[in-house]
């Protein structure tokens, strides 16, 4: 790896400027807000009202193994959200604690059909989601953050609203939706039951990403690409299943591996969740290590900063002391996010020439000099980072 020889402390990790294409707004919460929520708004199934002992109890999921276990916990964050004040606060605080992490561009992903069972409309939760991401987003630019958030509308792969939830989608996307997605269990659920919506998308322009390779295999990640035409993968882990070793310890690639990266689809990776869901048994087994070094279009998510008791930062300080990684590969990492997200093509470059790769060369400045000199303006990323 190049660069640094010493990786970067935690407090360069959270100055270090991050872009987040996978985390699901209710698997982020703050523990005293879930505990707040529950008591305003009547929700009696909390196994605890005190934040302490409830962070606690949401961190257990991360010891779930599996990812049906895992995915409990979430009917009760779920549960707190069925009115648009709480959908409005916890957006904010979304906002908030992504920009005190350093993210410079997010993409939260919820489904609105979710937070129905107390009456609310679909536009209303879109519309409160939104509503909460500019509050919060305007709360950190007081206190010095910079961040930009952009809502994907997810449907569920069981309920069978996906071509509902694409037309809602696609009335907001001049309001701050900037995607598509569908989640839930993938084994019996294929991509293609979705295939109406996806199809509809494509005729409107619009982006999309679909869940695939996490709880279910190659089937899965080949149906999202070649019959729904997913510009990313969520996850994607299984793409492993499609390369074998010889006994050099060569990687070869099957077909339709060899097709994601040449055609440089992303992927979504989330380490400490598929830990976390038993996708893969520990983060050294990780495939993201394997696919970074094979060139494929790898990016770095939460999923889920509650249940996985994660951030950005978090994630990145685990790949470093798991891989050995510098700045130049989060760096990497990071371009390969932002080029990947669901923005006109001026805004990403924007992104990556004026925030991105100025924020990492005054990190490297910093590491070799001890001090950021604001002198040398921005820096050429090294080469070999952006792909």
């Amino acid at each position: 790896m190049r660069g640094m020889t010493t990786g970067p402390t935690d407090e360069q990790l959270v100055q270090a400027p991050k872009v987040l294409l996978h985390d699901h707004l209710d698997g982020g919460l703050r523990p005293r807000t879930v505990a707040e929520l529950a008591v305003r708004n009547g929700y009696a199934r909390l196994p605890s009202t005190d934040p302490e002992e409830l962070e606690s109890w949401f961190a257990a999921a991360a010891e779930a193994g599996s990812l049906e276990e895992y995915l409990e916990r979430f009917a009760h964050t779920v549960g707190v959200l069925q009115t648009s004040e709480a959908l409005h606060r916890v957006a904010a605080e979304c906002a908030e604690d992504l920009a005190a992490d350093g993210v410079v561009y997010a993409e939260i992903r919820y489904a609105p059909e979710l937070s129905t069972q107390g009456g609310l409309e679909l536009d209303q939760v879109v519309e409160a989601v939104l509503a909460g991401f500019a509050e919060g987003a305007n709360r950190a630019a007081r206190h010095g953050g910079r961040i930009r958030i952009g809502l994907l509308l997810c449907a569920m792969r069981q309920a069978s609203r996906s071509s509902e939830i694409a037309r809602l989608a696609v009335r907001y996307r001049d309001e701050g939706v900037v995607g598509f997605d569908i989640a839930g269990p993938e084994a019996g659920h294929p991509p293609t039951q979705s295939l109406e919506a996806f199809e509809y998308l494509r005729r409107e322009n619009f982006h999309f990403t679909i869940h695939a390779g996490e709880g279910f295999g190659l089937p899965s990640i080949w149906e999202a690409i070649q019959y729904c035409g997913a510009a990313r993968l969520g996850h994607g882990v299984r793409i492993l299943d499609d390369i074998t070793f010889d006994e050099h310890g060569t990687a070869h690639l099957g077909r339709l591996a060899s097709f994601v990266r040449d055609r440089r689809i992303p992927l979504e990776m989330c380490p400490r969740s598929n830990v976390h869901t038993g996708t893969v048994n520990s983060l050294p087994e990780h495939p993201i290590a394997l696919l970074r070094g094979l060139h494929f279009r790898v990016t770095v998510n939460t999923d889920n900063r509650l249940m996985s008791q994660t951030s950005m930062s978090g994630e990145f300080r685990e790949l470093i002391d798991t891989f050995g990684y510098t700045l130049d590969d989060l760096q990497w990492f990071t371009v390969n996010a932002m080029k990947s997200a669901f923005l006109p093509f001026n805004q990403r470059l924007a992104l990556i020439n004026e925030v991105i790769k100025p924020g990492y060369a005054a990190l490297r400045s910093e590491a070799l000099f001890g001090r950021v000199d604001d002198s040398v303006g921005p820096v050429a990323a090294p080469s070999g980072t952006d792909e």
